[in-house]
């Protein structure tokens, strides 16, 4: 009984894979090179571009290196 368990559990996570919504507010012009790439690495080019991506761990690292460049909402 408790592996019938485990693998309903294993297919809600697959299934309900948790998404984040990131938006670049302000420009990247004149920001040091590694934020500029970690810009280009999340997908955002442009201003008001909005990119939706899987919340995972690599991913909050990015954020967190240029929050102060993007806005970040649940998906």
């Amino acid at each position: 009984m408790t592996t019938e368990i485990v693998e309903v559990l294993l297919e809600e996570s697959q299934t309900m894979e948790r998404k984040v919504r990131v938006t670049l507010k302000h420009s990247g012009i004149g920001r040091p090179r590694k934020q500029k790439d970690t810009l280009r690495g999340l997908g955002l080019t442009r201003l008001h571009k909005t990119v939706i991506l899987q919340d995972t761990p690599e991913v909050r690292g990015m954020l967190v290196k240029v929050i102060h460049l993007i806005e970040v909402e649940k998906a």
